[in-house]
């Protein structure tokens, strides 16, 4: 029988050296964030075993919110890599000890170059700790393992101070959504940040017809474009309006037989939902999900001139719903 109580407990070590961290962000956090933001090369994360793991995990972070980073493994540094790291770069070293010898071996080549450093250890008087620009205290009272060995509790401290500084510098750049968005066009993330222009029915597709548009014309653009809706337009091309499926259900169901007479703009409802073109998906589907509508207008300009349409299914197919 697996002992639970003892991943419990893991898990409670771990915790709890997480939120060690809070009372340390203090002045050196907001230098460190201060020295990221002013960087004008790379950010360069470094560290041997398991800190290295974890340095990959925030370069990978810090580059998928709009900051330049790589890993640069420090035993393979001294064997030629060491061209990496330029006077423009910020080196972010980890180790728990601040005494690792293969980045040691680093600093006197960030201090040639110009470089600047940020330590991330556990040990604030060690000499990684003592030759840093800005040092950052991610120290344990213990680690997880039962043994007091595997590095457990201290490389989440180490991960959690390097998500810490990812997420604020985001913050400090204006990082937008939009940026995240162009940062990662594959996979679910890429679906969920896809722009509405790149899913809508425009040009021929795009269902549209003059205010003047007799019902019976109306219904045939409806159907022909097959979306369940139609835009109605002015004559200089400004959005009046929309004609849906459910408003030819209650125009026919309150009708005394003159529907086929009527024009687009007596007919259709004012002021409808849009979205511009350069929305997220995700955004037009909260609209549609809000309005409980199938279809909605993309437009812009002043005044609003439609360019489009999005449909429901067009998010099906891009699996968001």
């Amino acid at each position: 029988m697996a002992d639970l109580e003892l991943a419990r407990k893991v898990l409670q070590t771990e915790a709890a050296a997480i939120l060690a961290l809070i009372p340390r962000v203090d002045e050196r956090f907001a230098n460190a964030i201060d020295l990221l933001h002013a960087c004008r090369g790379r950010v360069i994360l470094t560290g041997m075993g398991k800190s290295g793991i974890i340095c990959r995990k925030i370069a990978a972070t810090l580059t998928s919110t709009g900051t330049a980073s790589q890993f640069l493994h420090p035993a393979e540094a001294v064997h030629g890599d060491l061209g990496v790291i330029q006077g423009d770069d910020v080196v972010i070293a980890v180790s728990s000890s601040g005494e690792t010898a293969e980045v040691l071996r680093l600093l006197e080549t960030i201090r040639r170059v110009g470089a600047k450093l940020i330590a991330i250890t556990g040990v604030p008087a060690s000499t990684l700790a003592e030759a840093a620009d800005v040092s950052l205290d991610c120290s344990v009272t213990e680690e997880a393992c039962p043994l007091n060995l595997a590095p457990t509790a201290s490389t989440t401290a180490a991960l959690a101070i390097g998500d810490a500084l990812a997420m604020t510098l985001l913050v400090s750049k204006g990082f937008r959504e939009e940026d995240f968005a162009n940062l990662h066009p594959g996979g679910k993330l890429g679906k969920q940040f896809m722009r509405v222009e790149a899913l809508m029915h425009a040009g021929k597709d795009l269902p549209s017809v003059p205010a003047e548009t007799r019902m019976r014309d109306v219904i045939y653009e409806m159907s022909r474009k097959g979306l369940g809706m139609t835009c109605v337009a002015g004559k200089d091309g400004e959005l009046l309006g929309i004609i849906t499926d459910g408003d030819l259900r209650r125009l026919m169901e309150r009708s005394s037989g003159e529907t086929l007479t009527l024009t687009a703009a007596e007919v259709m409802t004012r002021n409808p939902a849009t979205v511009e073109p350069r929305a997220l998906a995700a955004q037009a589907l909260n609209v549609l999900e809000q309005r409980k509508i199938t279809a909605l207008v993309v437009a812009e300009g002043i005044p609003l001139r439609a360019v489009g349409v999005v449909h429901l299914h067009d998010l099906w197919r891009t699996e968001m719903v």
